[in-house]
């Protein structure tokens, strides 16, 4: 029996809302407005991002995975404006949300930002180990069952200072990491990990990268993994893992807002068609991406993981 995945990230909804940096002042909020307004809106495109979504939902998959960055300066209306917008694009049960640096930008309470996305971040197994804090309540790591494949969120969100957009996990969400890989190892799963920071180090400059980047890479290779997902860097990456189990093949994605101007690769997402063959797991994946010529969204590439 086959799944379907879908894989997007880095949606960075626009535009922000009207004076969103005064109403709820931070210095950081400030900086981010005004690089939205001078820089970034020239290449966020909310037109491409319908466009995607209008792509993930022809092709019908059986899940979808958003590795963070749904929001821009966590001004309070704009999370209000990103519920609606995944509600508009998939019930809960059907897409899995972690949260990237942007969806954490400031300090701020649980319940004046992220909760409304909790339901596209609740687990549905009883697991020990996990970690919540004051801006992200819900426990993480979290699991979800889709068949043979577990889908694992894990949260790498954390406030930064001004001039960083790092994240970290931390030893607890590491060691609950490295128990859940065993568990659903030994259970026979597929398992697809999804954070929003690329997870091995060297994969991004220091001021933007996980700070336990090195303490993860030691987890999955001890404990192995299927597929591991990611955003952050509004480019398609794929790096292969030596773990003990095989090689971990390693995804990031584009934004799927981005219109490819400048130094910004076209909005893309990926599709993962998972199953068993002869025994051994089997990943199909298709990578789609906006045409900025045609205006449409074409396959880029298509091809099969080593097993």
């Amino acid at each position: 029996m086959s799944l379907t995945l879908a894989h997007l990230s880095d949606v960075h909804l626009g535009p922000l809302p009207p004076s969103a940096a005064w109403r709820n002042f931070a210095p950081k909020r400030i900086v981010g407005s005004l690089s939205w307004h001078f820089k970034r809106k020239q290449f966020h495109d909310p037109s491409i991002v319908a466009k995607i979504i209008a792509d993930i939902k022809a092709s019908a998959p059986d899940h979808v995975a958003l590795t963070g960055d749904l929001v821009n300066i966590a001004a309070l209306a704009e999370f209000p404006r990103a519920a609606n917008w995944l509600k508009s694009f998939g019930d809960p049960a059907w897409i899995s949300f972690v949260p990237g640096n942007h969806d954490a930008y400031v300090r701020m309470r649980w319940e004046r930002g992220l909760v409304h996305l909790a339901p596209y971040m609740a687990g549905e197994m009883d697991i020990g180990g996990t970690v919540s804090s004051a801006h992200i309540a819900t426990p993480f790591p979290y699991v979800r069952l889709r068949r043979n494949v577990a889908l694992i969120g894990l949260s790498s969100a954390q406030p930064q200072s001004l001039i960083k957009a790092g994240g970290k996990l931390g030893l607890k969400q590491l060691d609950a990491l490295a128990k859940l890989l065993q568990n659903l190892r030994e259970k026979g799963y597929y398992r697809a990990v999804m954070i929003h920071h690329p997870p091995l180090p060297d994969l991004s400059p220091p001021r933007k990268a996980l700070s336990d980047a090195a303490a993860l890479r030691n987890v999955l290779v001890t404990e192995g993994a299927e597929l591991v997902l990611h955003g952050h860097n509004h480019c398609g990456m794929l790096t292969m893992l030596e773990s003990s189990s095989g090689k971990i093949p390693v995804f990031g994605v584009p934004s799927a807002s981005t219109n490819g101007d400048g130094d910004h690769e076209p909005a893309a997402w990926n599709h993962y068609e998972i199953s068993r063959n002869s025994g051994k797991w089997q990943t199909n994946v298709t990578i789609r991406t906006w045409q900025p010529k045609s205006g449409g969204i074409v396959t880029k590439n298509h091809f099969t993981l080593p097993s």
